[in-house]
């Protein structure tokens, strides 16, 4: 077998309908809120199973919007798992609240129980991340919420498709945010995010809010903020959105060989595999997890040497950043996040990566660990 070309850690799905896509749009003259933006969010609201969506110019921008809508006050508490990326808290932030970080469950979303003990009388909301593709628990989570008469918003920047009981995740919450960055399961080719939303109300004063706060043309009737959605980017996302299911069908098939690959090594912990009847999941990455964190920064050398790239989400967990400490202070220890920032490492994945390129790195891994 000859030598493979470098491996990516993802790669964005490209074809030449798309390309005949953003030309047709250019062609158009309209390139900011026209028709393939509404048709898109349209499309989106369908997909997810949920009456309204509006889009913004980031996952972070279209959260902080939907912060104001729900009137945050200074002071109010979220509960958030600290493994995450760290615009989940950015916006919460902004707006005045502060993040209440919760530890994680071995699916590496947040554990509820933690959560519950966490809970004050300044807690308002929930936002649980849906990390790496797999849907946290949200039975455990409605129940939390329900019982201390909580709203929830999904992050479901990684978990586009997802699945929890064969409905998609993204639709159980009051509301839910969505990002299509280049290394979503579903992208523009660039920046861009949603909320989804059950709350017409919410939705308006968001599509306000995105262009200036205008009503009409050269009427504000909010101070608002320019955060708006371009018509090429939705044109390449409604396309994208036509194949969403196949690619995470694909990215399983992946994440199948994977665990095929590296089954019964020693030293390695495999990602939670689905729950039968429970969740479906879309495999955004394949985290695994090594027995210690010298082992895993040895086998990211190797496996980069090799050409294989791989990353960590997230090496310095959202309770132990400089912009939290300098806000807060000290905050208390979340003992399994801590440990488990130290020994995960996400590999290469994506739907058009081939079933030699994952044998070709589950070959690394074993020779690595091996020795």
């Amino acid at each position: 077998m000859g030598k493979l070309p470098k491996i990516p850690l993802s790669r964005v799905h490209q074809s030449e309908l798309i390309d005949r896509r953003i030309l047709e749009v250019v062609k158009t003259g309209n390139y900011i809120l026209g028709p393939e933006c509404k048709a898109f969010e349209k499309e989106l609201a369908a997909y997810f199973g949920v009456p309204y969506c509006v889009l913004s110019s980031s996952w972070t921008a279209a959260v902080h919007l939907l912060h104001i809508a729900q009137d945050l006050e200074p002071g109010d508490e979220i509960l958030v798992p600290s493994l995450t990326a760290f615009p989940s808290i950015e916006p919460m932030i902004h707006a005045g609240a502060r993040p209440v970080f919760c530890d994680i469950d071995d699916t590496y979303t947040i554990d509820p129980e933690d959560a519950r003990k966490r809970i004050t009388k300044r807690t308002v909301g929930i936002l649980p991340v849906h990390l790496y593709g797999r849907p946290a628990d949200i039975d455990a989570i409605g129940k939390l919420a329900a019982d201390h008469g909580l709203w929830v918003i999904e992050d479901c920047a990684q978990s586009h498709g997802a699945k929890w009981k064969g409905k998609r995740a993204g639709s159980y919450g009051q509301h839910a945010a969505l990002s299509f960055y280049p290394s979503k399961n579903l992208t523009v080719y660039g920046d861009g995010g949603a909320i989804l939303t059950y709350d017409e109300g919410i939705a308006k004063r968001i599509s306000m809010l995105r262009n200036h706060g205008r009503s009409a043309k050269y009427l504000h009737e909010k101070v608002g903020f320019n955060q708006r959605f371009n018509e090429i980017q939705a044109a390449v996302g409604r396309e994208q959105l036509k194949v969403l299911d196949d690619l995470n069908a694909a990215r399983r098939h992946v994440a199948q060989w994977y665990r095929r690959e590296l089954a019964g090594v020693k030293a390695l912990t495999l990602p939670p595999d689905d729950t039968i009847g429970l969740t479906q999941t879309v495999y955004h990455m394949f985290v695994i997890r090594l027995a210690t964190r010298d082992i895993r920064e040895g086998l990211a050398k190797a496996l980069s040497d090799q050409g294989i790239e791989t990353g960590v989400h997230y090496p310095v967990p959202n309770h132990l950043q400089p912009a939290i400490a300098e806000i807060y202070g000290k905050l208390p220890e979340l003992p399994k996040t801590e440990d488990y920032t130290q020994r995960i490492l996400s590999l290469p994945m994506f739907p058009a990566l081939t079933e030699q390129e994952v044998q070709a790195v589950a070959n690394a891994i074993k020779d690595y660990l091996s020795r």
